[in-house]
């Protein structure tokens, strides 16, 4: 297996050196580390360039950019890695271990914060997902190649991304919940209030589901 790990980024430069040092370990072992920055105006790319393997443009949008990252890609696994989020201890062996039997999978995820109350909230995403089947970006989402491409990619839409890849990717198979923790960052229920940020989110969940375009809910998303 070689994995491609791609990471979206957008002035990130406060914390890009910070995710990408843990993952130099791989690179050094063969993998290869993608930034795929969307018009950062903060120095992100430069900062990124002497830990990754490569760092492309890419149109703006999460979606975008990890569909260019991927066509950018020459690993035969592909793991999506947002810019705010750290992989467990011994992810690459615990992904080889399970893609042997699944097509793609995901992490538990931590929130790290000040408020004790992102603990619940990452328990209840953990569960929500284990119920569901539906991965969030911030798991680590990783998958075969030829999974990602039999379902062509990450869909062209500015929010929602990650769990319509996953409604995709459960027709070929359930995921692979990985117990192991990803670490992300709680900064935007900091900022915006913990209660407040999870009834924006269910608010946002619903409405997708009950179809109101992605580019409308991404306005609320991104006010």
């Amino acid at each position: 297996m070689r994995l491609s790990i791609i990471l979206p980024t957008l002035n990130e430069a406060e914390g890009i050196a910070a995710v990408l040092a843990p993952l130099q370990a791989l690179r050094r072992a063969g993998h290869e580390v993608i930034v795929a920055d969307g018009g950062s105006d903060d120095g992100t790319p430069a900062l990124a360039a002497p830990l990754a393997d490569r760092v492309i443009a890419a149109p703006r949008g999460r979606a975008r950019q990890m569909n260019t990252g991927t066509a950018a890609a020459t690993g035969d696994t592909l793991l999506f890695l947002h810019a705010d989020t750290r992989l467990p201890e011994g992810a690459l062996e615990r992904i080889a271990g399970t893609l042997a039997d699944h097509a793609w999978g995901r992490f538990d995820v931590t929130i790290t914060g000040r408020p004790a109350l992102l603990a619940v909230v990452a328990a209840l995403m953990n569960l929500r997902s284990r119920l569901t089947g539906i991965a969030t970006g911030d798991q680590a989402l990783f998958v075969t190649r030829a999974a990602f491409n039999a379902v062509g990619g990450f869909p062209d839409q500015p929010l929602m991304e990650d769990i319509e890849l996953s409604k995709r990717l459960k027709r070929l198979g359930p995921p692979a919940c990985l117990r192991e923790r990803a670490t992300t960052s709680g900064r935007r229920w900091e900022r915006h209030g913990v209660w407040r940020t999870i009834l924006l989110m269910w608010r946002l969940r619903f409405d997708y589901w009950r179809g109101v375009p992605t580019e409308r809910l991404s306005e609320r998303y991104y006010p």
